[in-house]
């Protein structure tokens, strides 16, 4: 577990340092208008989850099969090597194609989760995952100040550079730190070699579980819509000195707020029930993006996201923890990989619909939006719970123990 947590701070600081000034590294290349860069911004933001969402599940089934230590390797590798690449980058077509093909082995974060959360009891399961989900926080809190003042500080090209040494340094931790255990099964259905369209109808036949899966995309496409344009919104409200510096603060403020609540989400979650906690976290995330239409000043922005990452931090973890209770054991890694790939799929929508809306009708539409998406969300939720949280509880359990290997 501490290696895992140290191994997702290095991955999560990694991909976030560059996230703030993807933007501003694509209006370095050249001298375009405004909607270019909005709109390139968005597109080189989404493409990497384009290819992941194709892989994902496909990641997930081989894991399941073959085990998870080797593709998180794998992963950190190919990351690495793709974030190296782009430090090289001189046209916005070159760094297109270099993230597009990160995304085609970018999920160690979502392997690490499926990888801790099928050798956990259920019973801790939101708790276990919200304790390594702080890894992720943490190194998103860390990422964007650290990759904000290396830009600022030595360029872009540089800052890359140094993102790829951190990635190889996962891969080593992982290598080296985890040993990984084999499950024994005690239920006939956990034993079961379930087929991919056998894996599809047990989530279609589970209608809580598939909400939750497609609150996945639903979530990701609100919270993305306004990444890729973040930091021009910065620049427009504060100005240009120290720009990159002050998106990382804007970036790393939500990051504050998920590690302050994430874990307790999570003990919440184990002790209450996880769709009530779902539905408690998407109203308050909607209702607090609200007021971003308001925004005149940094300060208003950081305080705006962090009382965000109050609410976002339990959400991953929880809906993990939920997966992670429904699913039988031996498709764990195949129903977290579609849950990966929804949440891709939302990170390809996001973008592209917050570069589109703000490039239409200007930045404060795009939290208009988000905040009504998330509240949207917040519905879909109750209704499923008031329709189908009391039904007879017929879940089996998914009790085993463990062996080394």
């Amino acid at each position: 577990m501490v290696i895992m947590w140290l191994a997702n701070f290095f991955i999560s600081g990694s991909m976030t340092m560059v996230v703030p000034f993807i933007s501003l590294y694509i209006q370095s290349m050249g001298n375009f208008s405004a909607s270019y860069v909005q709109t390139w911004s968005g597109l080189t933001f989404a493409v990497t989850f384009i290819s992941a969402f194709i892989f994902a599940p496909i990641w997930g089934r081989v894991g399941d099969r073959f085990g998870r230590k080797r593709l998180m390797v794998m992963s950190a590798l190919g990351i690495g090597i793709s974030v190296f690449l782009m430090g090289f980058a001189t046209t916005v077509w070159q760094l297109f194609i270099l993230r597009l093909l990160m995304g085609i082995v970018t999920g160690f974060i979502p392997m690490s989760q499926a990888f801790i959360a099928t050798q956990t009891p259920k019973e801790v399961a939101g708790r276990v995952l919200g304790t390594l989900q702080t890894g992720t926080i943490t190194g998103s809190l860390m990422g964007p100040l650290l990759g904000g003042a290396l830009a600022d500080a030595f360029g872009y090209s540089s800052t890359f550079k140094w993102v790829a040494v951190t990635i190889f340094i996962s891969g080593l931790l992982v290598i080296f730190g985890v040993k990984e255990m084999q499950v024994k099964f005690s239920k006939e259905e956990d034993t079961k070699n379930y087929s991919r369209k056998e894996v599809l109808q047990y989530i279609l036949n589970k209608p809580i579980l598939l909400i939750v899966l497609l609150m996945s995309a639903l979530v990701q496409i609100a919270h993305f819509s306004v990444q890729p344009i973040l930091s021009l919104f910065v620049e427009e409200i504060h100005g240009p000195v120290n720009l990159a510096f002050f998106a990382g603060i804007a970036f790393s403020a939500t990051g504050v707020g998920n590690l302050m609540m994430t874990r307790r989400w999570g003990m919440i979650g184990d002790n209450h029930g996880y769709t009530k906690v779902l539905i408690v976290m998407l109203f308050a995330s909607g209702l607090v993006y609200l007021p971003g239409m308001f925004i005149t000043n940094i300060w208003q922005l950081v305080v705006l996201r962090f009382l965000l990452g109050l609410f976002l931090g339990g959400i991953i973890p929880i809906r993990v923890a939920y997966i992670r209770k429904e699913a039988p054991l031996s498709t764990q890694g195949e129903v977290l990989g579609y849950d990966t790939s929804l949440r891709f799929f939302g990170n390809i929508i996001g973008p592209m619909l917050g570069g589109t809306i703000a490039a239409t009708w200007g930045f404060s539409s795009v939290f208009l939006t988000t905040g009504l998406l998330l509240i949207l969300c917040g519905f879909i939720m109750l209704i499923a719970w008031l329709r189908y949280e009391h039904e007879p509880n017929t879940k089996r359990s998914h009790s085993h123990t463990f062996s080394s290997r």
